[in-house]
């Protein structure tokens, strides 16, 4: 069959919504009846929904649902394949005692008062450097999750404090791929645009480690136990080798991921290389046999020691432990790409159009648009590229600076990227750290308050800069 027998029946506004609330009600009834959706199912269910609306009320033809298929995996296909390195890289760490080292000297170094708030700098810091949230949750963040687990502090809280610095980090920094792609979709100098992303991201970032600081306190004064701390490095030192030189040669691994990054060498490329050169480490200066290696790579590292604790901490990773996580992805990009190639997401897009006569309806409809693509699609990527050059003309018509609406693409859908259980980054954060979506989700105060103020600037008119204007704020 020909592209042209492919017919394209655009779907109605009525079918687009009664597609977009099936998933919706799913999703709220779940929660509301279980306390938490089966995401997998759910994707599945809305998925087939969306097909037999599509074949009863548009004709629309199975080649163009398939073609939507093929579109969303292969979108998800290197992030999954990045997913499942990682969980190959990981338990070669361990054993090569580069996450032992850094959980040793990190107890022994960073202060129980100050953990939450040193993990959301350090993560800021590293990604601010690499460009990359992902490789700093794939490397900093695994480590100071055992770092905040022996000093008995909550995973969730350790998971938000690592995933907020990690996306502030990533939208400041100029070598991110979110950030030149906000800025190229709406054709902007990326320093300019950074400067603009700037505006509520900072303020937003200040109040989150305010609140760390405060939610630290609580922690301190409850639950800190100095002897778990003890145990925990007794249990380290006695079954890894955590001496000077061997932690030196233990971070090579890690100086790897961040020596790459810093170069911007392919991020599957590092990651393999990272694993391999831990795996010989860990056969060299560990002991452990090429069988021990395999096995851990593929099914996760396995240790028993005198402390349940540090086994926790230490029994995790492999390939097969992402599938489950991979799964998601693939699952949620698919309904996306269905979603996208059939027209839904034109439809509904487009639909809001029309109201977009002002700065502040053009602002605020760009924000929801982010949110409703990216819940939808599952992909940040796609979230910054319809909304950011749908609305374009709309700022250049009211004379609006384009850094306003490559900022708003990094305001909307990007932020509820780690928040929706489905989503691309949502599935990877879990998946490295341990820790359940609806679990961290609420600590992420960053990622709620960021799309706040960028309403409150678009409402009140503050820093929505016009075209004749100096960086002038227009006044409302």
């Amino acid at each position: 069959m020909t592209n042209d027998d492919k017919k394209i029946n655009k779907p109605s506004l009525g079918v687009c919504v009664s597609i977009v609330l099936f998933l919706v009600i799913c999703f709220a009834l779940q929660l509301i009846i279980v306390g938490e959706p089966d995401v997998h199912m759910t994707l599945i269910f809305a998925s087939v929904f969306a097909v037999v609306m599509l074949k009863l009320f548009c004709k629309t033809d199975f080649k163009l649902i398939e073609e939507g298929i093929i579109h969303g995996c292969k979108i998800a296909t290197v992030s999954m394949m990045i997913l499942m390195f990682i969980g190959v890289m990981i338990p070669a760490w361990i054993a090569a005692g580069t996450i032992p080292t850094l959980i040793y000297y990190g107890l022994k170094i960073i202060s129980p008062s100050i953990f939450l708030i040193a993990a959301t700098l350090v993560c800021a810091i590293t990604t601010l450097c690499t460009g990359t949230s992902w490789g700093t949750a794939a490397t900093f963040g695994v480590a100071l999750m055992g770092i905040g687990g022996g000093l008995n502090i909550s995973p969730a809280m350790t998971a938000a404090a690592i995933i907020c610095g990690a996306i502030f980090g990533d939208k400041m920094s100029p070598i991110s791929d979110t950030v030149n792609l906000s800025a190229g979709t709406c054709e902007v100098n990326i320093f300019d645009h950074m400067k603009s992303v700037a505006t509520a991201t900072i303020p937003a970032y200040l109040v989150t480690i305010a609140f760390f600081g405060v939610m630290q306190m609580r922690v301190t004064a409850t639950d800190i136990n100095d002897a778990k701390v003890n145990e925990t490095l007794h249990v380290l030192a006695t079954n890894f080798n955590v001496s000077p030189l061997h932690a030196i040669i233990s971070l090579i691994p890690m100086l790897i991921v961040l020596i790459f990054a810093l170069r911007k060498v392919n991020a599957l490329a590092t990651i393999v290389t990272s694993a391999i050169i831990a795996m010989f480490i860990a056969i060299i200066l560990q002991g452990y046999s090429i069988v021990d290696m395999m096995s851990y790579m593929n099914y996760g590292f396995k240790i028993k020691t005198a402390s349940e604790d540090v086994n926790i901490l230490l029994n995790r990773g492999g390939l097969q432990s992402m599938m489950w996580t991979v799964s998601i992805g693939y699952l949620g990009l698919s309904y996306g790409g269905i979603l996208e190639k059939t027209g839904v997401l034109n439809t509904l897009l487009f639909s809001m159009k029309a109201i977009t006569r002002n700065a502040r309806n053009l602002i605020l409809t760009q924000m929801v648009t982010g949110f409703l693509t990216i819940m939808l699609s599952a992909s940040p990527y796609v979230s910054i590229l319809i909304p950011g050059r749908m609305f374009i003309e709309g700022y250049e018509r009211l004379k609006i600076k384009k850094i306003v609406a490559s900022r708003t693409c990094e305001h909307s859908g990007i932020c509820l990227d780690p928040l929706l259980p489905w989503s691309l980054g949502a599935v990877y954060f879990s998946g490295v750290l341990g820790v359940k979506t609806l679990d961290y989700a609420p600590y992420c105060i960053m990622l709620w308050l960021v799309p706040i103020i960028a309403a409150f600037y678009a409402i009140t008119g503050i820093f929505v800069w016009k075209e004749n204007e100096n960086e002038e704020v227009e006044n409302a």
